[in-house]
């Protein structure tokens, strides 16, 4: 079983989805096994946080010391473009998670949500792939 969601975020912006996987995992009938979250796209990415407000200010600010946007990479030279930071950072944290599922609830901590986020240097529809394993 597939679905596909789209969120549409701004550069450095983060989405909780984890209701939309909850309501998937509910919807498949299975009542044990593990979902699939993958975003479609090289500056985009899926990790799990405690999505509250300083966290997703903190959040763009410690992956900015780790890419920052604005230095020049070799991925500008390429595509004559200015998101090689994106790349990198997309990179780092991923383009998917595994959350196992147990009685069709997931197994996530209390604080633990799943986001999706856009790293590009501008405002993207994000498309996030959802599969039952």
């Amino acid at each position: 079983m597939i679905k596909e969601i789209s969120v549409e975020l701004d550069m450095n912006e983060m989405a909780d989805i984890t209701q939309e996987v909850r309501k998937f995992v509910r919807e498949s009938g299975k009542s044990e096994g593990a979902v699939l979250v993958f975003n479609v796209g090289s500056t985009g990415a899926i990790t799990t946080i405690e999505y509250e407000p300083g966290l997703k200010k903190d959040f763009p600010r410690i992956m900015d010391r780790i890419a920052p946007y604005g230095e020049e990479y070799e991925h500008h030279k390429t595509w004559h473009d200015d998101n090689g930071s994106s790349h990198i950072k997309a990179s780092i944290i991923g383009p998917s998670i595994i959350v196992p599922f147990s009685n069709g609830e997931l197994l996530l901590g209390t604080w633990q949500q799943i986001v999706v986020v856009n790293f590009d240097t501008r405002r993207r529809r994000r498309r996030v792939i959802l599969q039952i394993l």
